[in-house]
């Protein structure tokens, strides 16, 4: 008797065979997804060498030396090494080019000659901007009497100037000046307070005219006094210095060694008939001159 067959009716698989070249195409995976691989011997390459240069660097980290600390003594070394080596500028430099745009020449004319500098009837003296505004501080004695006043800035600028306040007790004149330079600098101002002789000063001016020129030395002595050679003068509370004035010079500041405006040249001592510098010149106090112009500075 023959036995009935187990397989489904339907003579044929589910599934139909697949060839077996189809069947190999089949469990590959596409080529364009094998170029996205990343081969394995090349991964591991660059792994060995990336912990080949960590070790190299951690080795030369372990070499080297400590970094240095530098100490006080150092840098004051290395300071003075180069203030040896750079040519710095002097202290009578910084402080006139600290002053110089601030000072002015000062001309009085239309007046009787002027004994010191012939019988021009022009007097030349000197003078310093204190207030942006333009007002001047100069010597009385240079301005009085002048039917025209003069001044003449830093950059060249000349402008008339009248006298807008006076102390003759301290040969002091306050000027405006008409016109003003753009960039007009008013010079800083100093208390006298603290001075001692022996501290450096420095006079900027128009000693005969000539300048702007600048001389310097120390404070001789305070508190002085200077009687004019007519004898109808006297000034007190003045600054005696030793920096080189001449006619001409009176008006002009009288500066630290910062450039600060410590008083206003005034008068040279001179017994002979020369009316030239002979080591002794007076100043008077910014004080005195900031009252004159109507304010305190300090």
């Amino acid at each position: 008797m023959r036995k009935e067959t187990l397989y489904s009716s339907s003579g044929r698989s589910r599934h139909p065979a697949v060839p077996a070249a189809q069947a190999d195409t089949a469990s590959t995976p596409p080529r364009s997804w094998r170029r996205l691989r990343f081969p394995r011997p090349q991964l591991s390459w660059l792994l060995a060498i990336g912990m080949l240069v960590a070790l190299a660097l951690g080795v030369r980290a372990a070499l080297l030396p400590p970094p240095r600390t530098f100490t006080q003594a150092d840098v004051d070394a290395a300071v003075l090494h180069t203030l040896e080596k750079a040519t710095l500028p002097s202290p009578s430099a910084k402080a006139a080019d600290a002053i110089r745009p601030s000072v002015v020449r000062v001309r009085g004319m239309g007046r009787h000659p002027h004994k010191d500098l012939g019988n021009t009837g022009i007097t030349t003296g000197s003078g310093v901007v204190v207030v942006e505004t333009g007002l001047i501080l100069t010597s009385l004695h240079v301005v009085v009497g002048a039917e025209q006043i003069e001044v003449t800035f830093a950059d060249g600028l000349r402008s008339e100037a009248h006298i807008v306040g006076a102390q003759p007790q301290n040969d002091l004149a306050v000027l405006q000046a008409s016109k003003l330079p753009d960039d007009l600098v008013p010079a800083t101002l100093r208390s006298t307070q603290n001075l001692a002789p022996g501290e450096t000063v420095v006079a900027v001016g128009f000693p005969f005219g000539i300048g702007p020129s600048v001389s310097s030395g120390v404070i001789s002595g305070l508190k002085r006094e200077y009687q004019s050679p007519e004898g109808n003068t006297l000034l007190t509370n003045l600054i005696q210095f030793d920096a080189a004035a001449n006619p001409g010079s009176s008006g002009g500041p009288l500066v630290t060694a910062d450039g600060e405006v410590i008083g206003i040249v005034t008068a040279i001592l001179n017994p002979s008939e020369q009316r030239v510098f002979i080591g002794i010149g007076f100043a008077v106090p910014i004080e005195n001159a900031a009252a004159a112009v109507g304010q305190t500075p300090f």
